[in-house]
C-alpha cells in the first residue's frame, strides 16, 4: 500500500475500543464471529404487542436485560436504544484501556448517530394516550429524543467536550465517526466517544416499513438474483477515537487507524439511490486517506439487498476503482446482523476493522446467482483469507447522504 504525499493536514486518529450490542448478543466479537462464519442473526420476530403485519422475522439483540448493566438511577432515562449504547460504549472504553475517569474531561466528545432516536418509548407514548387513555410516561421526552445516547454517555463518563447527536438515516454512525475524526484531526478535542444506537424493531416501525416495499419476507440476499429486500435489525456500536501519539504515549496499541472519511448529498430523491452521489463520496474518503483505490483490499459495502440500491452500488465501486472494482472483495453483512439504520454503519466498521486484524474477508451469504447488473466480486457465502491492508466501508442513506469510512493498520 502506498501512500501518496501531501497527507490531509493534521493529527493521525485512531480507534483504541470498540463495543458492540447486536443480534448476535453483547460484543464485538460475538459479531465478528457470526460475520466471519457466515452464521445469519435474523431470527423469528418477536414483539410486545401482538403484531399482523406481512414480516415475521428481524435481528433482534437476544436476552437483553438492561438492569443487568445500568443503575438503577440511570435506567428509567433509558429508551432501549440508550441502553445498547451505554453497553456498547462500556465495552469500547473498556477495551481501550480507559476508566470512566481516564476518558473523562472538556476535550472529549460524544458524538452519536442515530436514525430514529427513541422509538420504543415514542410508540409506548402513543398507545399509552390513545388506547390506554392515559398520559405517556413522565420520562418519556428525555427518553425518545435522539440527543439522550449521546447526553447519557456523556453523564456517564464525564464528557464535557461537545455533545451531540447525529441524524442521516442509515449513515447516522459513520458520520459520527467521520466528524468525531475531522474534529480530533483540528485540535478540537483530544479524545471522541462515537457510534451509532437504533432500537425500532417494533410494531410501528415494521409496518412502515413493509409500506416501502423493501422487507424480504425470508433471506437477505444482497447483490444476488432473486433478492427481494432487507431485514431489520438493531443494536449498537460504540468507538472510541484519539490520537495516534496520544495512544502510544499511554503505551496503548489501538486497533487500527481511522484514516479516511468522505461524505456527500445526491440532493435528488428521497429513497432511490444516486451514482453521482455514491461514487463522489468513495473518491473523497480515498483523497481523504491519501490512498489510491488498488490500496483497498476489503470493502464492507452498504448492499441492502433492495433492487435498486446493490445496482447503483455495484456501478459506484467500479466507476471509481475501474477494472480492479471487479475483483477487489466486496460483502454485505446485514443478512447477518440486519439492517440496523442509524446503527448500521458502526455494526459494519466493526467487522470491516477485524477483518483488516484477522486477514478475512466475510461472506455475503445467502447468495444464489451473480446479478449481472452488479458486476462485482461480492464473496459469496463462504469467507476468503486475503491480504488486507486497507478497509472501506460504505454508509448510503435515505434522502441520498452518503458516508464512507477506510480503516488502516495503525502505524
Amino acid at each position: 500500500m502506498t501512500r501518496a504525499s501531501g497527507r490531509t493536514a493534521g493529527r493521525r486518529v485512531v480507534i483504541s475500543g470498540m463495543g458492540v450490542a447486536s443480534a448476535s448478543g453483547l460484543g464485538a466479537d460475538l459479531l465478528w464471529r457470526a460475520a466471519r462464519d457466515g452464521l445469519s442473526q435474523v431470527r423469528p420476530l418477536e414483539t410486545r404487542r401482538p403484531y399482523d403485519g406481512r414480516i415475521k422475522i428481524a435481528a433482534q439483540v437476544p436476552d437483553f436485560d438492561p438492569s443487568a448493566h445500568i443503575e438503577p438511577n440511570i435506567l428509567p432515562f433509558c429508551d432501549p436504544f440508550t441502553q445498547f449504547s451505554v453497553v456498547a460504549a462500556d465495552e469500547a472504553i473498556a477495551q481501550a484501556g480507559f476508566d470512566r475517569i481516564g476518558i473523562a474531561g472538556p476535550k472529549t466528545a460524544v458524538i452519536i448517530g442515530t436514525g430514529i432516536g427513541g422509538m420504543e418509548t415514542i410508540e409506548d407514548g402513543i398507545y399509552r394516550y390513545y388506547v390506554d387513555k392515559i398520559r405517556p410516561e413522565t420520562l418519556s421526552v428525555p427518553k425518545l429524543i435522539p440527543s439522550a445516547a449521546p447526553t447519557t454517555l456523556g453523564m456517564r463518563y464525564s464528557c464535557l467536550g461537545p455533545t451531540f447527536a447525529i441524524g442521516s438515516a442509515c449513515s447516522s454512525a459513520s458520520q459520527a465517526l467521520g466528524l468525531g475524526m475531522q474534529m480530533i484531526r483540528s485540535g478540537m478535542i483530544d479524545k471522541a466517544i462515537v457510534g451509532g444506537a437504533e432500537a425500532c424493531v417494533i410494531n410501528a416501525t415494521i409496518r412502515a416499513w413493509e409500506g416501502l416495499r423493501v422487507l424480504t419476507p425470508n433471506l437477505c440476499r444482497p447483490f444476488s438474483l432473486g433478492r427481494n429486500g432487507m431485514s431489520l435489525g438493531e443494536g449498537a456500536a460504540i468507538f472510541i477515537l484519539e490520537t495516534a501519539e496520544a495512544a502510544r504515549a499511554r503505551g496503548h496499541i489501538p486497533l487500527c487507524e481511522l484514516a479516511g472519511y468522505g461524505t456527500t448529498s445526491d440532493a435528488k430523491d428521497p429513497v432511490r439511490p444516486d451514482l453521482e452521489g455514491a461514487s463522489h463520496a468513495i473518491e473523497l474518503a480515498l483523497e481523504d486517506a491519501q490512498l489510491r483505490p488498488q490500496d483497498i483490499h476489503y470493502i464492507n459495502a452498504h448492499g441492502t439487498a433492495t433492487h435498486a440500491n446493490d445496482i447503483t452500488e455495484s456501478e459506484a465501486i467500479i466507476r471509481v476503482f475501474g477494472d480492479y472494482g471487479r475483483s477487489v472483495p466486496v460483502s454485505s453483512t446485514k443478512p447477518i446482523h440486519g439492517h440496523a439504520l442509524g446503527a448500521s454503519g458502526g455494526l459494519e466498521l466493526s467487522i470491516a476493522i477485524n477483518a483488516l486484524r484477522e486477514q478475512i474477508v466475510p461472506p455475503t451469504i445467502n447468495f444464489i446467482e451473480a446479478d449481472t447488473r452488479c458486476p462485482i466480486n461480492p464473496t459469496p457465502n463462504i469467507a476468503q483469507k486475503h491480504k488486507i491492508q486497507a478497509a472501506m466501508s460504505n454508509s448510503f442513506a435515505f434522502g441520498g447522504i452518503n458516508a464512507v469510512l477506510i480503516v488502516t493498520h495503525a502505524e
